[in-house]
């Protein structure tokens, strides 16, 4: 996943840049998308747009009737995605469409709506097709929740949309699945497994629903998509030779700090200890490249995330930070942190990360023990789900002679600090790292977690530009206190750095951005090293 940083904004970030990046010749047979306004679709829209297909959004249950072929793309909380399709009608028309085996393909939420109910905020009836309870992953053994990155398929049954996946890795974002069962084997096209094996994706004549992202799966999504839009193309098409995924992959991230310079253009910069300008009589931002084409070349590297003005050419999950908190326009115009969460998803965002916001809330969280439900973190979480919000954490190294002299939590250094002290705690700051806070990393992780976090993205300002490796105690610290992913961040010189931090602690990512802008690593590089390492990650598409 590339993730893309954005400073405060004086103007609402979505309309930020409207340019348009390629001209599809659409295929004259529309594909009828039931987008009912929940999350980011966008990059489902521009891999259809891709493939050649044009689209015919629905607007009443006679549109989900009248399709000849049909994708239902569900994003958020089962139970508003419900409310939703009962609400307008279309619960019926979809049902009716389906159990007449029209041409259906179901993502992510929209095969979890096909069977009988879910414990998600439960439970909650879902259209019933299918037999089968949609439930929480079970975290109490250490797993990891939500399920997020590149897993492998076992198939079960000859499909042919699946029939260039392979041995690849697709990409999935989700914290509830169904069990396989007697009552629904005949429906399981393939299962997955992450703790026990779930349902992967089903498949009876020509309905079919996956619970990974097609088109978040690089080309080995796009050919999911392509031989459901064009069954025609399956004879045309050979089975990618690629090596064999086995488990969740380690995810490699190229992050993106996108900023206006003094001329008021978009660049891509990087902070040497979170300071981005450069150490010349001139002071100007660091310009490190253009934002989308950087975004491209690093989806064609093969990173395992990206991030916004790029989703209309990667194929790879998009995170987008900066900004997400209640914001008042240049004409007066009032926007609620979730109407800014939910633009940046209609715009191409699959995730969004939240920082100084989610401090306030995680501190005011620890005072009052109290969920409100009104912090931005608590709201969008509720409505997209927690697999959709990351919480990014800016802390420094605090040396201190004895656990006893703070409150907070401590460890002891495997360097000594600057006058011998043997522990430190991790303050967290806010505000770009110039306002140090009263709460720790470790304090601050727990409490998002509780608040609706779904991830971690772990910074460290002391680290920050060094090209010595990411800060261990602090990662293991913080993967050791919490059941979300989290991802290292901070530090990354070479690629040795990436097989210590995923050996020494229990980060399920690792993000770098100056040594992949400046072409000091190769991503590639990075992943040929973690194999060697025996470490599992995702191929990178054409190698």
């Amino acid at each position: 996943m590339p993730l893309i940083s954005f400073p405060a904004l004086t103007c609402p970030p979505w309309k930020a840049n409207s340019t348009k990046f390629f001209s599809v010749r659409a295929s004259s047979a529309a594909v009828t998308l039931l987008d009912y306004g929940a999350g980011n679709v966008r990059s489902l829209r521009n891999a259809i747009r891709y493939l050649g297909f044009s689209i015919k959004d629905v607007q009443n249950p006679e549109d989900i009737l009248d399709a000849k072929r049909l994708v239902f793309p569900g994003v958020g909380a089962f139970a508003a995605a419900m409310e939703v399709l009962e609400r307008t009608g279309m619960a019926e028309a979809l049902c009716r469409y389906i159990e007449s085996d029209r041409p259906f393909l179901g993502i992510c939420l929209g095969l979890q709506l096909l069977f009988e109910y879910s414990e998600e905020n439960g439970p909650v009836k879902g259209l019933g097709l299918i037999p089968g309870v949609v439930g929480r992953f079970d975290s109490s053994n250490g797993l990891r929740v939500p399920h997020i990155g590149w897993n492998a398929l076992q198939t079960t049954k000859d499909t042919e949309i699946l029939d260039d996946v392979g041995g690849g890795h697709v990409y999935f974002v989700h914290s509830y699945r169904v069990m396989p069962s007697d009552a629904n084997n005949e429906w399981i096209s393939s299962i997955c497994d992450y703790g026990d094996s779930f349902v992967s994706s089903i498949t009876r004549g020509n309905v079919h629903a996956v619970q990974f992202h097609p088109e978040k799966s690089g080309d080995v999504g796009l050919s999911i998509l392509k031989k459901f839009l064009d069954p025609s193309s399956s004879s045309k098409t050979k089975k990618p030779a690629i090596r064999k995924a086995k488990r969740l992959a380690k995810r490699v991230i190229a992050c993106l700090d996108v900023r206006a310079n003094d001329k008021g253009d978009l660049v891509v910069t990087k902070g040497d200890q979170y300071d981005v300008r450069e150490q010349s009589n001139e002071k100007e931002v660091r310009n490190l490249g253009k934002p989308v084409d950087l975004a491209g070349q690093y989806y064609k590297d093969g990173a395992d995330e990206i991030l916004r003005y790029t989703s209309e050419n990667v194929f790879v999950p998009l995170t987008v930070g900066g900004g997400i908190r209640d914001f008042t326009d240049g004409n007066g115009r009032y926007y609620s942190s979730l109407e800014v969460a939910s633009e940046y998803f209609r715009s191409g965002a699959d995730k969004i990360s939240i920082g100084s916001d989610a401090v306030y809330a995680a501190e005011e969280y620890l005072r009052t023990g109290v969920k409100t439900g009104k912090t931005s973190l608590e709201q969008i979480s509720r409505v997209y789900g927690n697999q959709a919000v990351v919480v990014s954490i800016d802390p420094r190294r605090v040396y201190v002679r004895s656990p006893d002299d703070v409150e907070f939590k401590t460890i002891k250094v495997s360097s000594p600090g600057p006058s011998g002290e043997e522990y430190a705690w991790y303050q967290c700051t806010v505000n770009g790292g110039r306002e140090g806070r009263p709460i720790g990393a470790f304090e601050l992780a727990k409490a998002v977690e509780e608040l609706g976090a779904g991830e971690i993205l772990l910074n460290c300002i002391d680290c920050d530009g060094q090209g010595q490796g990411f800060d261990i105690d602090l990662i293991k610290l913080v993967s050791d206190a919490v059941t979300i992913p989290v991802i290292a961040s901070s530090g990354a010189g070479a690629v040795e750095h990436f097989s210590e931090v995923f050996e020494k602690t229990n980060a399920s990512a690792a993000l770098a951005a100056g040594i992949f802008h400046r072409k000091e690593v190769q991503i590639l590089s990075v992943k040929e090293h973690l194999l060697q390492k025996g470490i599992e990650v995702r191929a990178c598409d054409g190698h």
